[in-house]
C-alpha cells in the first residue's frame, strides 16, 4: 500500500546502520541507504519528532544454519555510523535479537511520547527492518517503510519483503515521498 499520510506523532526508527553491518556486502549500496536515512532523521529532528537509532551488539539466540556462529562481535562493530549525526535528543536502542522491540524499552519509549506511527529504515530488510515493522504493527502502531532507505544481503530477500510482506502490514514509499508528507503535515 503506498504511503498516504503521516500521523502528527510519528517517530523514525533507523535499524542497524552501524559500522560492523555497513561493512558487509549488500544487495544495494549502503551509502544511499545511509544518506536517505540520515535525511529522514534530520527532517524528523527539525520537526521535533522522535528519532530512534537502533544497533545490535549480540547474535540472536537459537540455532541457525545460515552461517557460522560468533560469540562476540569485534570492537566497534556496534558503533552507529557518523553520517546519522546522532543527537542527544535521539533515543538509542541496543538490541540482541532481530527486532528492535524484544527485550528493549522501545515500546515504552514510543508510547510515552504518544507515538501512533513509525517510519522504519535500515538493514537488513528481511531481518531487522521486517522484524521491527512486524512487531510495531502487532503493537498497534501505524507502520510506514521507506523502501529506498533499506537493503539486505540478498536481493531476493529484500524484494520478497518489499513486494510480499510489507504491503500486508504497512504503507510503503520512498524517502522523498515521506519527506513531502512531513512538509505537508507542518504546513
Amino acid at each position: 500500500m503506498p504511503v498516504t499520510v503521516l500521523d502528527p506523532n510519528t517517530a523514525l526508527i533507523v535499524v542497524d546502520l552501524q559500522k560492523g553491518i555497513a561493512a558487509m556486502p549488500g544487495a544495494h549500496p549502503i551509502a544511499g541507504v545511509v544518506e536517505r536515512s540520515a535525511a529522514l532523521a534530520e527532517a524528523f529532528r527539525a520537526r521535533k519528532l522522535p528519532v530512534v537509532l537502533v544497533n545490535v551488539d549480540a547474535v540472536a539466540p537459537g540455532r541457525t544454519q545460515a552461517g557460522p556462529r560468533v560469540s562476540a562481535f569485534p570492537p566497534g562493530f556496534d558503533e552507529l555510523l557518523p553520517e546519522l549525526n546522532q543527537q542527544p535528543s535521539d533515543h538509542t536502542v541496543t538490541k540482541r535479537t532481530w527486532g528492535a522491540f524484544t527485550g528493549t524499552d522501545l515500546e515504552a519509549y514510543l508510547k510515552g511520547k504518544g507515538v501512533t506511527q513509525v517510519v522504519v529504515t535500515g538493514v537488513a530488510t528481511s531481518a531487522g527492518v521486517e522484524s521491527t515493522a512486524r512487531f510495531a504493527h502487532e503493537l498497534g502502531f501505524n507502520v510506514t517503510l521507506a523502501t529506498d532507505a533499506m537493503t539486505d544481503m540478498s536481493a531476493e530477500a529484500h524484494e520478497n519483503s518489499i513486494s510480499r510482506i510489507f504491503p500486508r502490514m504497512a504503507e510503503t514509499g520512498t524517502t522523498d515521498e515521506i519527506l513531502v508528507l512531513l512538509a505537508k503535515a507542518e504546513a
